[in-house]
């Protein structure tokens, strides 16, 4: 059954639009769709039709950047100014993937090297890897739907994408562009389903030749042990984002720079600024200029461009940010305080309790932990006290200190005199232990979503 459903602006509950969530016969229709497409290699679409379809979808998104911005503002919460950063994002990626297309086209395997392999050639080329099933996540609901769509566009693998139900403005936008940027019809849609069972169901689906989930742990584990034999995915999880902040840091760099990594989206990335292990020499510098940092933001409506900060993405989530601020142990700096039923203040935590959930689970929240030290390693020992790994930072003026800590932190990358929130879409983006499965990133994803075919040719004009 389907039913109705409202899309509402976290910020203030306007009504942004009314949708029909997507019946199991309606994403049975989807995957039947895309399932014959991939069957049917007569069907596939020649690379110089993707790169055309892909172009023009390219163009498409410049002409309309301001309206899509102003939906990802309005569904999201995201700050109208972050936002248009978003879409042009989404530009990049859709230009990276047709980049993928021209340099990427399998390799030469060595042959006549011994007498087994004499008088043979062989190579490899790519193809489309199978049925891609995407699921999206909320926090930017244009970009991180382009890095599943784009990519799978372009290496030719029909796409069916279940954005979050609290953001699915976005996502049926882009499946829109494609569709008029003349991608025919079953190769990217969109389904709706607000039934768990119904999504893991989708995920079991033989099928399903590669997944792309982007959200929680919790959920995309349990995913990941329903997929099919054969199945492949990738997995963007949360992190904990660790920060080792030495004494000899240039704080006038640092600071700024780790305060809006933290307030950023309120807090909403999964490599937000979360935990800052100072060196105690100047941990009162560091947490005077953070809180300074959180004052200066300019809290409130997405949609306006002066805003810095915008709401959490439902009033539940202030809620449980709220809660677990309350329940830290430390001493608030700054902020700690709920400022409206959609937005909560920009907050700096002082050595909260290591068993807190500030301290060891993703707060997804515009907060902000220091934690004061007197040794690098203890304070590394406690970075790396968590199962979750994603990228973390070091600021330091030492080159042997910047080279301990990336060598000694449990991260898949490390940002030195950069906050770990840092991010361009052609670089290797990566969740290890909890924090997710595979590599995320424009050229990585392509070459997940596809698989590697070899031609192994022998001849006698070879002999």
């Amino acid at each position: 059954m389907t039913e109705t459903f409202e899309i509402k602006a976290p910020f203030d509950q306007e009504l942004l639009a009314t949708m029909q969530s997507s019946s199991e016969a309606d994403v049975e229709k989807a995957f039947a769709a895309g399932y014959a497409l991939f069957r049917d290699r007569k069907s596939w679409l020649p690379k110089q039709r993707r790169i055309a379809i892909l172009r023009r979808a390219a163009e498409l998104v410049r002409e309309r950047r301001d309206e899509l911005a102003l939906q990802v503002a309005s569904e999201s919460g995201k700050p109208l100014r972050d936002a248009l950063i978003e879409v042009d994002r989404g530009i990049d990626g859709i230009d990276l993937s047709i980049e993928g297309l021209r340099h990427d086209a399998g390799h030469v395997v060595p042959m006549d090297i011994n007498a087994t392999s004499a008088a043979r050639v062989a190579f490899t080329q790519f193809e489309p890897i199978g049925l891609v099933l995407a699921i999206a996540a909320f926090n930017h609901p244009f970009n991180l739907v382009i890095h599943q769509v784009a990519p799978a566009v372009a290496v030719g693998a029909p796409v069916i994408v279940k954005p979050s139900p609290k953001t699915p403005l976005s996502c049926r936008a882009v499946v829109e562009i494609f569709r008029e940027a003349g991608l025919p019809d079953g190769w990217v849609q969109m389904v709706l389903p607000l039934s768990n069972d119904v999504v893991g169901r989708m995920v079991a689906d033989s099928r399903v030749g590669f997944m792309t989930f982007i959200g929680s742990a919790s959920v995309g584990w349990k995913l990941r042990a329903s997929l099919a034999p054969g199945a492949r995915c990738a997995l963007e999880h949360g992190g904990v984002a660790p920060v080792i902040l030495a004494a000899d840091a240039d704080l006038a760099q640092a600071v700024p720079r780790l305060g809006r990594a933290g307030f950023w989206h309120a807090g909403q990335a999964c490599v937000s600024v979360q935990r800052v292990f100072c060196a105690n020499k100047v941990v009162d510098d560091v947490v005077a200029g953070l809180s300074g940092v959180a004052r200066a933001m300019k809290i409130g409506n997405p949609k306006l461009m002066e805003t810095e900060v915008g709401p959490l993405i439902t009033h539940s989530e202030v809620d449980r940010v709220s809660d677990w601020v309350a329940r830290s142990g430390a001493r608030v700096a700054v902020g700690g305080e709920r400022l409206s039923e959609s937005t909560y203040a920009n907050t700096v935590l002082v050595n909260p309790d290591l068993n807190a959930d500030v301290s060891g689970r993703e707060v997804f929240g515009p907060v902000i932990c220091v934690y004061g030290f007197d040794d690098i390693d203890a304070a590394l020992k406690q970075a790396n006290d968590l199962p979750f790994s994603f990228q973390g930072a070091v600021f330091t003026s030492n080159i042997d200190t910047a080279m301990h800590c990336y060598r000694n932190l449990d991260a898949t990358a490390v940002m030195v005199n950069e906050h770990p929130l840092f991010r361009v879409d052609w670089m290797p983006f990566a969740g290890a232990r909890h924090s997710g499965l595979g590599v995320g990133g424009i050229p990585h994803t392509m070459g997940d979503m596809q698989t590697e075919k070899m031609m192994v040719w022998r001849s006698e004009a070879l002999s």
